[in-house]
């Protein structure tokens, strides 16, 4: 109840409510061509469920009981019938207006507007065509019980239900219109409206008046005003017609109006004129307010689509990169701005004579790299796979810069290639920082190298010295031999041979000097790794034992062969060496023994030099370069190291061990593996 009573209508929309229903039951009084019989047009139904539809259900009773109210004046004033059959027919009304606004607005949905096919279809057929079953067979049933004008059933229903379904056809559109359009009717076309309305009521009126042979005469125009003005015209059109039809209808001058016997029949003709008029009328409305809304989507999708074009287009030339675009049969037709500016050229002047857009593009990229660009972009045209490349481009100042390119096709959506998007990204400076920092890398080793073979000068030195001091020893026993009297022959070659053997090794010592300090290009060959060992405790013999340090080196039997460059494992195996050296030196109360282990671990050769000092506090970061724990260290050691190791397909790592020191692990592949 709170909310029926919340939801009551303002006085002033009752009070037009109650007049319009008021002049509707007047119009079809006017309109009733067979005594009696006030069905003609029934004006009041398309103005109750109008109603209806437009307002919330919670008002309907008000609604209700202010049409009440006016039928039963209506019925006083117009049609003097019983009070009880006029409020019994009223009941038949209320009834179809409550039905056809359910079903309408249960069909359309709470916001009928009438503009498109779906509603106008259910509009017509629920609205006009179910709902007025209920007040036909209520209204002929009341005036067949009473007997006004003595009527029966079967002869008054066609009419009656005829005559609601016309009214509303003819009033419920206008209002729904009306109230629903805030704009004006014909504001923007007034012109055209008016001279539009001048022809359709000359027509109208020579039709409807008996002056043209067919009163459908009046479609044309009445469809014309329906595709120009839609909804509003249609509706302002139709409600003119049923005027002119009353007027006529009521000073006699009109086509449907006979001698008695045909009155019936002309009744029922004027009836399907209006309804079929009203009809043909919303349905045309319908279709062109569909065409209109389709051509406006259509025109704001293309809207759209040129602003998304637009704003795509300026995306791609704001990309740092290079765009273009293929044909699926690899014919450029884009370039963004930023390849425009770049090349110096537009896809437009890649039109060469004798020469395809693609070959005049793939002039722009480097000699040497153009072959191979061409063959990779024609291989993917062919297979429909993506490809990746580098290579250099030219620019319009002729200098050539390298450009990291990638090429994606596009497919719709049954798979074909529609076409191809290829981006490139300039990284010439990337390429030149790699460089710089490629040869950066290369003189840091060299001098890493330089700085431990310094410190290796000692060790060296030593060991040089000890077969020269040998010739020179062995020299002055053979002179003694040959100087002898009589000369010892024997003596003096035995010693003779010391001198070439001492020599020799000498020269072997020189040599492998000469080949740490030369920068050379890799010599890699099959060795055994035990006799790389032997050689690195040789040169470091000396130092360990001025620190009273034992090497203890312990190489499985049958060890396999690996393929090394002999003096870069020497390198990396003296650096292991003296570092663990250096780190048994700061650590007082160990056992003063280094542990070189040599095994076989599946394809690999695996060597573990193990010291007994502190330990490695940073195991992960002791290989990156420049970092270092030592006072004086430059932190290349270990990171050339790795690199030398890994460039040999090995491996290089540190790990501590239980209770003190650390353990250095490096793995290198035995030589079949390391030649595949």
């Amino acid at each position: 109840m709170l909310s029926i009573w919340s939801s009551r209508p303002r006085y002033l929309h009752m009070a037009l409510f109650f007049m319009a229903y008021v002049l509707g039951c007047g119009f079809a009084q006017a309109l009733a061509i067979v005594p009696g019989i006030t069905v003609s047009i029934w004006p009041p139904g398309g103005v109750f469920m109008a109603t209806l539809i437009l307002t919330s259900p919670y008002s309907w009773p008000w609604w209700i009981l202010v049409g009440c109210m006016a039928e039963m004046f209506a019925q006083y004033v117009w049609f003097h019938s019983p009070p009880v059959a006029g409020f019994l027919i009223y009941v038949g009304n209320a009834l179809c207006a409550i039905v056809g606004a359910m079903l309408v607005r249960r069909a359309c949905g709470r916001a009928v507007r009438l503009e498109t096919l779906q509603e106008v279809l259910a509009f017509v057929v629920l609205g006009a065509g179910v709902a007025p079953l209920v007040s036909a067979t209520v209204g002929s049933a009341t005036l067949a019980w009473f007997g006004v004008k003595s009527q029966t059933f079967a002869a008054v229903w066609p009419l009656f239900w005829i005559g609601d379904a016309t009214g509303i056809l003819l009033v419920a559109p206008l209002a729904l219109v009306v109230i629903r359009s805030r704009a004006p009717l014909f504001a923007p076309q007034w012109f055209e409206a008016s001279v539009l309305g001048l022809i359709f009521l000359g027509v109208a009126a020579l039709a409807l008046g008996g002056y043209l042979s067919s009163p459908y005469i009046i479609m044309p125009p009445l469809l014309w005003v329906a595709v120009r003005f839609e909804f509003k015209g249609a509706a302002v059109a139709l409600t003119l017609l049923a005027l002119i039809a009353m007027a006529l209808t009521m000073s006699g001058d009109s086509q449907f109006v006979g001698d008695p016997e045909s009155q019936r029949q002309q009744q029922v003709m004027l009836q399907l004129f209006l309804v079929i008029s009203a009809f043909s009328a919303l349905i045309v409305a319908a279709i062109s307010r569909q065409h209109q809304l389709a051509v406006l989507t259509l025109r704001q999708s293309v809207e759209a689509l040129r602003d998304r074009e637009l704003e795509l287009s300026q995306l791609v030339n704001m990309v740092p990169s290079h765009v273009w675009r293929l044909t699926p049969e690899g014919v450029p037709t884009f370039f963004n701005k930023r390849m425009v500016d770049f090349l110096g050229l537009d896809v437009a002047d890649t039109e060469r004579p004798g020469m395809g857009r693609l070959e005049a593009v793939l002039q722009t990229i480097h000699p040497d790299d153009a072959a191979g660009f061409g063959a990779a972009l024609r291989g993917c045209l062919a297979t429909g796979e993506s490809f990746a490349m580098r290579y250099r481009l030219r620019s319009a100042n002729g200098d050539y810069r390298w450009m990291s390119s990638r090429a994606e096709p596009m497919r719709n959506a049954q798979g074909t290639i529609v076409q191809w998007n290829i981006i490139c990204v300039d990284i010439d400076d990337e390429v030149r920082s790699q460089e710089k920092l490629r040869l950066a890398h290369e003189s840091l080793a060299r001098a890493s190298q330089a700085a431990s073979l310094a410190e290796l000068s000692a060790s060296i030195a030593h060991e040089v010295n000890q077969p020269l001091a040998a010739i020179v020893a062995n020299s002055s026993a053979c002179y003694r031999w040959l100087s002898a009297d009589p000369v010892n022959v024997g003596r003096a070659k035995m010693t003779t041979e010391r001198i070439v053997r001492d020599a020799n090794s000498a020269a072997d010592v020189v040599s492998r000097i000469r080949a740490l300090f030369r920068q050379s290009v890799e010599q890699r060959n099959s060795i055994v790794l035990s006799s790389a060992i032997a050689e690195a405790h040789n040169l470091l013999a000396d130092e360990a034992a001025r620190r009273r340090i034992r090497i203890d080196i312990n190489v499985e039997s049958n060890l396999p062969a690996v393929s090394v460059d002999r003096v870069q494992i020497q390198q990396v195996l003296v650096n292991l060496i003296r570092n663990g050296m250096e780190a048994m030196d700061s650590v007082t109360g160990h056992d003063g023994v280094l542990r070189v282990r040599v095994f076989r671990v599946g394809d690999q050769v695996q060597t573990e030099i193990s010291d007994r000092g502190r330990g490695v506090e940073f195991p992960d970061r002791i290989f990156e370069p420049f970092f270092t724990t030592k006072e004086h260290g430059m932190g290349m050691g270990l990171a050339i190291c790795r690199s030398i190791i890994e460039s040999h397909g090995g491996r290089l790592w540190a790990q501590n061990n239980e209770p003190v020191g650390a353990t250095f692990i490096c793995t290198l592949p035995v030589a079949t593996n390391a030649a595949q």
